[in-house]
């Protein structure tokens, strides 16, 4: 009855057509690596698709399937540059070795795209005789390229590559490039990367005019840990308020309990939003950061006084109210604004008589109605 079916390649067809539908997605994806290579020539006509939803599916089963690799590898060198790269991305996932001098070869192409891919896939791969070509490519004309040999040498977490990625990470003409090299080095988990990116963070292109963009610096620190602790504390003292900031933040996120009280003193810092920062960083300590925060109350500068009333509800400590109450008389009209907007945000209902006696006050008209609108919230 094969002749109904279409066979082996009528079968396939039919399943990559049920890969679109999610419900039977992973019974289609078995049953088309069951059937090998009869499978393989249609998964390849698939990777033609405009659907870059579907794109990885087909990739992730021909990079399961053993005898795709000659075919994948005549398209590397063969089909339609978009086809390559694509190609080369299974020939990745494969991480296959004996596809390294294609790979390499592909890497030294023509086509920027599939120069990319190439690197990206060598780095998967793993394979030492990689590395030397890749730093040569760190200083590829086009952009895309770049980026795929920092992702690509960040595979091997070698420290010996940390300079090379270094280089493009301060030195790059393009902020994507760069992010590329924040990643990599990030990805590798490796303390001697710390130095590097934390070079970087005092670096001004990073966040001046552009702080969006640091964002992927700031990853590739946080994902060190508790190995970047020491060297955030010290760039708690770093003469520029933007590093402060980055450092306050990041030591937030890493959350080891060794930044509270460097945290605490930064609180204290001259520039506003590094003071804030520090506030909102101590709020992933939680009640750790209680008597610290409270301390901070007793400042003469009212903002410094805020910047803990802002964030005190986010403790969850039942000594939060009693501490709010007190504030209450702060001598500041500023500070009692924010400590009625935090009593609203903290919903204990041990501060809801004193916001309607401020709300029962109709001659002040602004206190009024803030602390008309905090009570409402304990409805």
């Amino acid at each position: 009855m094969s002749w109904l079916t279409g066979g082996k390649q009528g079968e396939a067809k039919r399943l990559v057509a049920g890969l679109s539908d999610s419900t039977q997605r992973d019974r289609a994806a078995q049953d088309l690596i069951r059937l090998d290579a009869d499978a393989v020539p249609i998964l390849l006509e698939a990777l033609q698709t405009r659907d870059l939803t579907l794109l990885p599916v087909y990739q992730q089963i021909l990079a399961r399937i053993p005898s795709a690799s000659p075919s994948l590898i005549n398209l590397l060198s063969t089909a339609h540059p978009i086809l390559r790269a694509r190609a080369a991305e299974v020939l990745g996932l494969r991480r296959d070795k004996s596809t390294v001098p294609v790979l390499l070869d592909a890497l030294r192409g023509e086509y920027y795209t599939v120069r990319a891919r190439a690197a990206i896939a060598l780095g998967r791969i793993g394979d030492r005789q990689a590395i030397e070509p890749l730093i040569a490519a760190l200083k590829d004309p086009d952009d895309e390229v770049r980026m795929g040999a920092c992702l690509g040498l960040g595979y091997f977490k070698d420290p010996s590559t940390f300079d090379e990625i270094t280089e493009v990470l301060l030195d790059d003409p393009k902020i994507e490039v760069r992010q590329a090299a924040a990643k990599a080095l990030g990805e590798t988990g490796h303390p001697a990367a710390i130095p590097f990116l934390l070079e970087a963070l005092r670096d001004p292109y990073w966040w001046y005019e552009r702080e969006a963009a640091a964002g992927d610096l700031l990853s590739a620190i946080e994902r060190m840990g508790a190995a970047a602790v020491a060297p955030l504390i010290e760039a708690l003292q770093d003469k520029e308020g933007a590093v402060r900031r980055f450092a306050a933040i990041l030591l937030g996120r890493i959350g080891d309990r060794r930044a509270i009280e460097p945290l605490g003193m930064a609180l204290y810092d001259l520039h506003h939003d590094v003071g804030k920062a520090s506030a909102e960083a101590l709020v992933n300590f939680g009640a750790d950061s209680f008597e610290v925060l409270v301390e901070a109350l007793s400042h003469p500068e009212m903002w410094i006084r805020i910047h803990s009333v802002n964030v005190l509800p986010e403790i969850r400590d039942p000594r939060v109210a009693d501490i709010l109450l007190e504030m209450l008389n702060d001598p500041e009209r500023e500070v009692k604004k924010r400590v009625i907007e935090a009593m609203g945000r903290l919903k204990d209902k041990r501060t809801l008589p004193a916001l309607q006696e401020v709300a029962a006050n109709r001659a002040d008209r602004e206190l009024h109605l803030l602390a008309k609108e905090a009570a409402a919230k304990f409805t």
